[in-house]
């Protein structure tokens, strides 16, 4: 086989990087223009189509998963712990990542270098499924942030809102989506140590 004819999985095959949790590669998989939702399909490691962005909401930053995380028995633990409720599960995947940064990306299944700043506890049906918001390193305008509470409200409320409505179906009462908490740099170190041991707990990947 000659060198380098083949690519790492994204998911498997990639690092989450020697300064990790203070700086994280994020593998891209979806930007703000993209109009279907792209994922990482988790047997082959292409992306694939996950469906059409049927509504009008968009994801308002890159987005994506940090590499050799797992969200299961370590991030439902801490759900529970932080929320007080009982028989939470983690959902399965990795840990999702937003990251922002001035600018333009035109396209995912790229990787880079992200500063996480905070994250929301969020719960779907019963499964954590925390979001991790960074920076990019660097960014003229968001690469001094430290911490998620250096936002300012309004765009604090923009993330919140594409969270708590890209998966509402238009009439329907309910919502399957709940942001439990807000929580800020120390705690996404915390949620992102604690999906790497779900990572390893799992794949018996060494640390």
């Amino acid at each position: 086989m000659r060198p380098f004819a083949y690519k790492n999985h994204p998911w498997h095959g990639i690092s989450a990087g020697e300064s990790c949790p203070e700086t994280v590669t994020a593998f891209i998989e979806i930007v703000p223009t993209d109009t279907v939702k792209y994922e990482v399909d988790k047997a082959s490691g292409w992306l694939k189509v996950d469906r059409p962005q049927i509504y009008s909401v968009t994801v308002p930053a890159l987005y994506g998963f940090v590499p050799q995380t797992y969200c299961d028995k370590q991030i439902a633990e801490l759900c529970m712990q932080k929320t007080g409720y009982a028989n939470v599960k983690g959902d399965g995947d990795p840990l999702d990542i937003l990251v922002l940064c001035e600018k333009h990306i035109a396209t995912g299944g790229i990787l880079i270098q992200a500063i996480p700043i905070g994250g929301f506890l969020m719960i779907d049906k019963h499964e954590a499924d925390d979001k991790i918001i960074a920076v990019m390193k660097d960014d003229a305008v968001y690469g001094h942030l430290t911490d998620l509470n250096q936002l300012s409200k309004k765009q604090l409320n923009k993330l919140r809102h594409y969270f708590l409505t890209y998966k509402s179906m238009p009439g329907s009462a309910t919502n399957p989506v709940e942001i439990a908490a807000t929580y800020g740099r120390i705690e996404a170190h915390q949620v992102i140590r604690s999906s790497m041991t779900d990572y390893q707990n799992n794949f018996n990947a060494t640390p």
